[in-house]
């Protein structure tokens, strides 16, 4: 198919819980790919920057404390969609979410003339992703990473990066937490699995390994699908 301003070439949805990677790899997918992720999160807000109708009526339900339905977010995109820079492809990250929102973004995309190329599936062991999330903690002062078992500062307590001395974690970067949000992604998600595999655009990845690996890894895939 060949793209134009409102016929995205490529259409890769990632899936996978909070901290296996997607965010990460959709930046480099799109310096890999000339894709554009499109975040419904980062949508949302630029939608009700700009002031469009859909825009307006997601401040509305947001303003009133509510939840932004699937209508209201489905609209978003197709507006995002009629943009000429997605013409190569674009990466979804965090819709669609359930089964329900993925048939309403196929009837978006079979609007378009186009459809789902892949959903790439990250798959993570919830224990290490446990430890992996509960471990971090960041320099107060410059941001520098640091995480209990797998990067320590090369003195304790000292930042490697500007020699700070206070450290914090973030609130919800504990144990409990992380489990709970993993038992939530898999329950909201196994039927979105089931659906992509049934249409055939599943595939599944690794995602305990190395960006890097990660990176080549989802390059095949892509390379294979595309078009």
């Amino acid at each position: 198919m060949t793209g134009n301003a409102t016929t995205p070439e490529t259409v890769l949805i990632l899936l996978g819980p909070p901290g296996a990677g997607k965010g990460t790899q959709a930046r480099m997918l799109e310096e890999d790919f000339g894709l554009v992720q499109l975040s419904t999160g980062d949508l949302l807000r630029a939608a009700v920057a700009a002031g469009t109708e859909a825009g307006k009526a997601a401040k509305a339900v947001m303003e009133a404390g509510g939840l932004v339905s699937d209508e209201i977010v489905i609209a978003i995109l197709r507006d995002r969609m009629a943009a000429p820079d997605v013409a190569r492809g674009i990466i979804l990250d965090g819709f669609p979410r359930t089964a329900g929102q993925a048939e309403a973004l196929d009837k978006l995309l079979a609007e378009a003339g186009t459809r789902v190329t892949a959903a790439v599936s990250l798959e993570v062991d919830d224990a290490a992703m446990v430890e992996r999330v509960a471990g971090r903690y960041t320099c107060a002062n410059c941001g520098e990473g640091y995480h209990d078992s797998f990067k320590q500062p090369a003195v304790a307590g000292i930042c490697d990066k500007c020699g700070g001395t206070a450290f914090k974690r973030r609130a919800d970067d504990n144990a409990e937490t992380v489990q709970a949000r993993l038992t939530a992604y898999h329950d909201q998600t196994a039927p979105l699995i089931a659906y992509y595999e049934r249409q055939g655009v599943l595939r599944r990845l690794d995602a305990m390994g190395a960006i890097a690996e990660i990176r080549a890894a989802l390059a095949r895939i892509v390379s294979t699908v595309a078009a």
